[in-house]
């Protein structure tokens, strides 16, 4: 497709108008973040709510550089060859909690389908060095598939994170065309290993709907994620992030974002976060074990 044929996007509803924070807290973030060579989910990702948050003093930090491996057609981090792994990373990453005095840590990272262990080895490096120098701290980690790898779901859960995040994205039906490489069910097993994996463990997942999914597929991949014991769900509403990417095919609204969250309690999740501007991370201190 050629830049003159690229469609403009729709319009943004009313619900999705965000007023941007003024805050010397946004400053002062970007400044820590920059100090310490820190990638964010926030800003590779493109994230709506990075003002927010960050003038809240809080950040979803990216692991393993800001260059993926995989092409989805939702997601605006950049597919390239990845540099090698830092090895100070995990420490930076550490001092970055201890410096925002984060109570509840989000680590995250791109796919790295170049490395034997997909990265699960610096996660646990990230996880040991953040639970060293913040101790008390929640630890949660969204993370890649590993292709279903046993060894390297085991690897990330031997760190003891408290909270394992894989997100299934979208329904059956529409995955090959939303995530590269990725498969419905592969997502699916992941979050089955890390929950059979730990008995202690929370494991949580989010879906991003407006991609031309109906509601019945939505419950559907509900209970299919019931059905893999995931315990915690996310619901937000996708938003084109360049117009390279895949187009908005609807703006769900924030009534039917609140019936969906209804659905998902009565299915059995212990928390539930659904609205237009929910993100894996949005928020992510407010579940409490």
């Amino acid at each position: 497709m050629t830049a003159t044929e690229l469609k403009p996007r729709p319009r943004l509803p009313e619900w999705l108008r965000i007023t941007l924070p003024t805050s010397d807290s946004f400053a002062r973030t970007r400044s820590l973040l920059d100090e310490l060579r820190l990638h964010t989910v926030c800003e590779s990702a493109k994230c709506p709510n990075h003002w927010e948050c960050w003038s809240k003093g809080t950040a979803t930090f990216m692991i393993a550089g800001d260059r993926c491996t995989r092409a989805c057609g939702f997601c605006a981090v950049t597919t390239a060859k990845p540099l090698a792994l830092e090895t100070d990373e995990p420490a930076r990453v550490a001092e970055a909690a201890a410096r925002m005095k984060l109570k509840h840590v989000v680590i995250t990272a791109v796919a790295r389908d170049d490395l034997k262990d997909g990265g699960a080895g610096h996660f646990c490096r990230t996880i040991e060095k953040v639970r060293e120098l913040n101790p008390g701290i929640v630890i949660e980690v969204l993370v890649p598939d590993f292709n279903d790898s046993d060894v390297s779901i085991e690897t990330v859960l031997g760190a003891r994170p408290h909270i394992f995040n894989h997100n299934l994205e979208t329904v059956r039906r529409l995955t090959p065309s939303v995530r590269h490489r990725a498969t419905y069910d592969r997502s699916l097993s992941v979050l089955k290993k890390a929950k059979a994996g730990s008995d202690s463990i929370y494991t949580k997942s989010g879906m991003m709907l407006g991609l031309g999914e109906t509601v019945d597929e939505v419950v559907v991949a509900m209970e299919d994620l019931r059905g893999a014991h995931c315990d915690i769900l996310t619901l937000g509403q996708y938003l084109q992030p360049t117009l390279r990417h895949l187009p908005v095919k609807e703006f769900v609204s924030p009534e039917q974002f609140a019936a969906l969250g209804r659905v998902a309690k009565q299915l059995g999740f212990v928390h539930v976060a659904s609205g237009p501007m929910v993100r894996s991370s949005y928020h992510a201190d407010e579940f409490k074990a």
